[in-house]
């Protein structure tokens, strides 16, 4: 499930969040999908046993599949990525919500109007 920005975009539009930091949460989502995608093509790449006359084998190898790894990673998440950005952000954006109501009502973020956790 690959997901636009525009999708991501669209989620501030019914935010009471400011812009500001919507933005901020965005790129906070986005960056740990790209840190789990480039985790999951250097795991990938690990267990693939190569032909040493292929590929030489040794230090070289290695520097080359984490480099791969992080260019395929870069790919994926530059395409709009696999979903997890998505998630990420509106369960950020939900907390975020939460938290300025809370506020406003005067209540802890962590419990509800009638004091038990939400």
């Amino acid at each position: 499930m690959l997901t636009s920005t525009a999708a991501l975009v669209s989620t501030t539009s019914t935010s009471t969040v400011p812009a500001a930091t919507a933005h901020k949460l965005r790129q906070q989502a986005e960056d740990l999908e790209g840190v789990f995608l480039n985790t999951l093509f250097k795991e990938i790449f690990s267990s693939l046993k190569s032909d040493e006359s292929a590929m030489g084998g040794g230090f070289a190898e290695e520097t080359w599949r984490g480099i791969q790894a992080e260019r395929m990673s870069d790919a994926v998440a530059a395409d709009g990525g696999v979903g997890i950005a998505h998630a990420i952000y509106t369960d950020l954006l939900a907390v975020q919500e939460r938290a300025q109501s809370a506020a406003a009502s005067g209540y802890p973020p962590h419990l509800s109007t009638n004091g038990y956790r939400t």
